[in-house]
């Protein structure tokens, strides 16, 4: 029995300095296609991409659950996994993500941050629980699930943010998400720039407002501006 395709799909802004060894990994993957979004980047990243033999479109759309629904539309594979530009998976990747859809109807991978800093194994350890034991994951554990079951929930939500957390909360209303105990490795620069316990005290509060009822776009541009502050 031939093993399932599994579309990677990246949704990408500027990340020339990542994207190269991000797309070194996934192409240790077998049965794989990848397909770059990119959103408007101006530092060369769609260029590093086609030099790297992959499909690169440009997304008119903003936001990068758009740039993910762009990528999913043109996907031949039997599985979509959407990647982060500045995260690698662990290597196996693949027959992992097959052999977790097998009893799930999502999953995605544990979380590891690329730096030495202390604080952020904590923030790894809280993120694995949450994964784990409320099976939340969030987009940088890179997601996966069947491109017949993205496509029956109508693909991410046309949010400017939390897009991957609505799509999880339908799915895991209709079975289970799985969490592969092998993490990606993802680029600590968020946490390193504007410190772990302002990082995750935004992130909570996005949530908190989305669950209040404020508009997506006024938590977007708040996100925005804390993150350029």
């Amino acid at each position: 029995m031939a093993s399932e395709t599994i579309s990677i799909i990246l949704p990408v802004l500027n990340e020339a300095k990542n994207l190269e060894q991000t797309i070194a990994r996934v192409q240790t993957g077998s049965d794989v296609e990848i397909i770059v979004v990119d959103g408007g980047s101006t530092d060369g990243t769609a260029e590093i991409a086609r030099s790297l033999s992959t499909r690169v479109i440009l997304s008119p759309n903003v936001g990068r659950g758009g740039q993910m629904n762009a990528g999913a539309a043109i996907a031949t594979g039997d599985i979509l996994l959407f990647l982060h530009g500045d995260t690698l998976l662990p290597l196996g990747y693949e027959e992992m993500a097959r052999a977790a859809l097998a009893q799930a109807i999502a999953g995605a991978f544990e979380l590891a941050i690329d730096s030495n800093r202390p604080s952020l194994r904590w923030i790894e350890k809280t993120v694995n629980w949450r994964s784990r034991f409320l099976q939340f994951p969030y987009g940088d554990q890179g997601i996966f699930l069947k491109a017949s079951v993205f496509r029956e929930f109508g693909g991410f939500p046309k949010l400017p943010i939390m897009e991957d957390f609505e799509l999880i909360r339908q799915l895991r209303r209709n079975g289970k998400i799985a969490i592969v105990p092998t993490p990606v490795l993802t680029s600590g620069r968020r946490w390193q720039k504007l410190g772990a316990i302002k990082t995750t005290a935004i992130n909570q509060l996005i949530i908190l407002g989305y669950f209040l009822g404020i508009p997506p776009t006024t938590l977007w541009r708040w996100y925005r501006g804390q993150r350029r502050g």
